[in-house]
């Protein structure tokens, strides 16, 4: 069995700065990349940033710029660097996985780990 476990997510002022992390574990052969999405009340989830395990990283452009993604994959760790918060970032945060199992590759979900960012 695989689990995705996020954490760091909390109360923060407009402006401040919080710090995601998210680890995987299980019967993992390895991991091809791994990612963040996140989910506010009412809206769909979202893309938001990806690293892969050749060290490719991607963000969506509404992140870029204030958000960070960092990790060792080969530990089976991603994190998520949140500076400059808003408001409108308040959401609940999901770490994402592609890895490969004994049984294949598939994609695994996190808990969530809720962002609430006060004005």
């Amino acid at each position: 069995q695989v689990q995705l476990v996020e954490s760091g997510g909390g109360l923060v002022q407009a402006g401040g700065s919080l710090r995601l992390s998210c680890t995987a574990s299980g019967s993992i052969l390895s991991i091809d990349a791994m990612a963040w999405y996140r989910q506010a009340p009412g809206k769909q989830r979202e893309f938001v940033a990806i690293v892969t395990a050749g060290g490719s990283i991607n963000y969506a452009d509404s992140m870029k710029g204030r958000f960070t993604i960092s990790g060792d994959i080969g530990k089976r760790t991603v994190y998520l660097q949140m500076n400059s918060l808003k408001p409108e970032d308040t959401a609940v945060y999901f770490c994402s996985a592609n890895i490969r199992t004994n049984y294949g590759p598939n994609n695994y979900w996190g808990q969530g780990t809720q962002v609430t960012v006060s004005s």
